[in-house]
């Protein structure tokens, strides 16, 4: 979908999952925001250290605050986790395995961790998550840091770990082209996707 302003796609996000029904056929939406710093639900204020310039934007999803912006793969999940017989948990789990399987490809070692959703290399957080479920529905989703501007990660707190550093696929060897990263996943995802009972 390109690059997109973050309070269009939110609203689009919110209409979708409220105006589904059972027939209605999950999405899977992949794009780019302008910089800008988003706080989840339970957000705390002090992980916002300085964010100068760059709007904050208080959101219905879960965790603290994030940072996204151009060369960063968004990828919003669109899913009716009834009809799946899927729960929030093994859906993170699905996420994180697939952004794991992602990574191998380009022969980055990397991992969740039990204590903070999302993906990891070496330490660094590479992928973060924040999801909401409304109706039996997800939305939001998560981001991949493939070919970024990083500096802003040092003006927060991301999701509310002082001090935790982030990396990206194009530092470590990996394509910077979010096209071809953005195909990969969406081919993993949704065949782990398929793979869970309908």
């Amino acid at each position: 979908m390109g690059l997109q302003p973050y309070l269009e796609i939110w609203r689009r996000m919110q209409h979708f999952t409220d105006a589904r029904d059972a027939e209605t056929r999950d999405e899977i939406w992949l794009l780019e925001h302008p910089s800008v710093f988003t706080q989840g639900q339970a957000g705390r204020s002090e992980h916002l250290l300085d964010p100068g310039d760059i709007p904050v934007i208080q959101v219905d999803r879960g965790g603290q605050v994030t940072y996204h912006g151009p060369g960063q793969l968004i990828v919003y999940l669109l899913l009716d986790l009834h009809r799946r017989k899927l729960g929030i948990r093994p859906l993170v789990t699905l996420i994180e395995a697939s952004i794991v399987e992602l990574l191998a490809r380009f022969e980055i070692d990397a991992a969740p961790r039990v204590d903070a959703p999302g993906v990891y290399v070496d330490g660094r957080k590479i992928a973060s998550l924040g999801l909401r479920v409304r109706r039996g529905c997800s939305f939001h989703g998560m981001s991949l840091n493939v070919n970024m501007d990083l500096e802003p990660f040092g003006r927060i707190n991301p999701c509310g770990h002082p001090g935790l550093e982030l990396t990206q696929l194009s530092d470590l060897g990996g394509p910077a082209d979010l096209q071809l990263v953005s195909e990969a996943l969406t081919e993993i995802l949704t065949r782990r996707l398929d793979s869970v009972a309908t």
